[in-house]
């Protein structure tokens, strides 16, 4: 058994937004509802949804950008939301974030070697010779040479400013990468040198990722377990190869129907349509996803299902789970 790496035990995170009337009462939003999940060394872990499902939201709990409301977030056994600044900013070697827009998460007026650097400098554990000295090591890793070091960002490619990016995130010799779509900014030409990078570098470090995409593709080619939410809930969960050739929540199987497919003969296929039943209203204690089912039933208005197993490290939330063979998905149809 490998080590656990990441634990997140019924997070909740919820939203208060501005009142839409002067008495009335501030809407507020359930970002994530109940979230739990593991990661352990060695074995990285894709957390896959359409927008606003609480990927990004889920990424920054990990990361401790924010604290849930109630739950656990617990890195290598420690709490952190029960850490003080000095220990979680200590705490932070462990783990590191990838931002998705390669063009706002880099300071313009900063140097590549400030950008790499600054988590040492935060931690001042080095000198500026050793900073300057890690700097130039972990930009060879990610495909980069010494002389870009006093360069800016704007006189790099999305995928080389990415590839900065990756190196910011490697040069603490981190346990865990927190990835929220990191490829999804760069143009198709460019997601796939990308990927490979990260693939490279997972296996020289020992890095393991929480992958956030809305690609099934990507996680198809980073990740040994997948996660698919919706509506801040975890519906199913198992390996690639069971959720992308016998998905069995008809969620999974909406996202896996959307994916563009290569036919014999043929250009890329249409994607196929989904039948969808007449719109039902959503009832507060009904499963989430009934409302766009057709197979809902009657129990599925009146009861939320509870992710549970269905085979070995397969679980689904879903009353009447229907596995349906898909073909399996590769990075080449991203």
């Amino acid at each position: 058994m490998t080590e656990s790496l990441l634990q997140v035990e019924a997070v909740h995170r919820t939203y208060t937004l501005p009142r839409e009337t002067v008495l009335g009462r501030p809407p507020r939003v359930h970002a994530v509802q109940g979230v739990s999940f593991t990661v352990r060394t060695g074995r990285s872990l894709g957390i896959v949804g359409e927008s606003g499902s609480g990927k990004s939201t889920l990424a920054r709990l990990v990361m401790a950008l924010e604290k849930p409301d109630t739950g656990r977030v617990e890195i290598l056994g420690r709490d952190m939301a029960a850490l003080d600044p000095a220990e979680l900013r200590t705490a932070r070697r462990d783990f590191q974030m990838v931002f998705q827009d390669p063009y706002g998460s880099l300071d313009p007026r900063q140097t590549v070697e400030r950008i790499v650097t600054e988590p040492l400098q935060v931690q001042g554990s080095a000198t500026p010779a050793q900073r300057r000295s890690q700097a130039r090591a972990v930009l060879a890793s990610v495909g980069l040479r010494e002389s870009d070091l006093d360069k800016y960002p704007h006189e790099f490619s999305g995928g080389q400013r990415q590839r900065i990016a990756i190196a910011r995130a490697l040069i603490t010799r981190p346990r865990l990468i927190v990835a929220d779509e990191p490829v999804s900014a760069l143009d198709v030409s460019v997601q796939a040198q990308v990927l490979n990078l990260m693939q490279d570098l997972q296996a020289e470090f020992g890095v393991t990722y929480l992958l956030i995409s809305h690609d099934l593709a990507v996680v198809d080619h980073l990740c040994a377990e997948v996660a698919v939410m919706f509506q801040g809930r975890i519906v199913e969960q198992g390996t690639p190869q069971q959720l992308f050739s016998e998905a069995a929540h008809p969620y999974t199987r909406a996202l896996l129907d959307a994916v563009p497919r290569m036919e014999p003969g043929a250009a890329f296929s249409a994607r196929r349509r989904i039948t969808t039943p007449p719109a039902r209203p959503q009832l507060p204690q009904a499963c989430p996803y009934a409302h766009r089912c057709q197979h809902a039933q009657a129990v599925c208005d009146g009861s939320r299902p509870a992710l549970q197993a269905i085979g070995t490290e397969h679980l689904v939330a879903c009353h009447f789970p229907q596995a349906q063979n898909t073909s399996a998905l590769s990075v080449n149809s991203a």
